[in-house]
């Protein structure tokens, strides 16, 4: 029987005495932020205001949730629990995220986490020296667009055009 820290990459669940200091908190906010402005589909929804004028303003939100939860539980810290953050952050913005990118944004930010605790700060720096994301998003919007054009196309044969 696998334990539960041993699930999902290891990062099933974070049940640590351990807390971050100054710096490391410091260090984890901006890498909330790389990380979070390097998740195409978050960037989408606020360029293209899916959840209203105020989109910036929640994902500045997810991030500051983001970094609570993490600071603050007093609770062991379970993925699937990030997860859910994260999904009902996406559905305050109106976008549905089916890609896997949800699993994948809450390993990294569990990921960085730990390392964090430990003082290590590498993936943190990779990200500053990736720069900004590009070639996905453009994927992404075409995603969004084919979808909706399948759905038209079918309502266009029903409807005899």
């Amino acid at each position: 029987m696998e334990s539960s820290s041993s699930l999902n990459g290891g990062f099933g669940q974070i049940g640590s005495s351990k807390q971050l200091t100054e710096d490391s908190i410091s260090q984890f906010r901006e890498g909330i932020w790389l990380v979070l402005s390097k998740w195409s589909a978050l960037q989408l929804a606020i360029e293209n205001e899916w959840g209203g004028r105020g989109s910036g303003l929640l994902a500045e939100q997810l991030a500051s949730d983001i970094l609570s939860w993490f600071t603050q539980s007093r609770e062991p810290l379970y993925i699937d629990d990030l997860e859910g953050i994260l999904d009902e952050a996406m559905l305050s913005l109106n976008t549905m995220i089916e890609d896997g990118s949800i699993e994948e944004v809450a390993e990294k930010l569990m990921i960085m986490h730990e390392e964090c605790l430990e003082g290590n700060y590498s993936s943190i720096q990779k990200l500053r020296e990736a720069g900004p994301r590009t070639g996905a998003h453009q994927h992404i919007k075409q995603a969004v667009d084919n979808d909706d054009d399948s759905e038209d196309s079918d309502n266009d044969d029903r409807n005899g055009r």
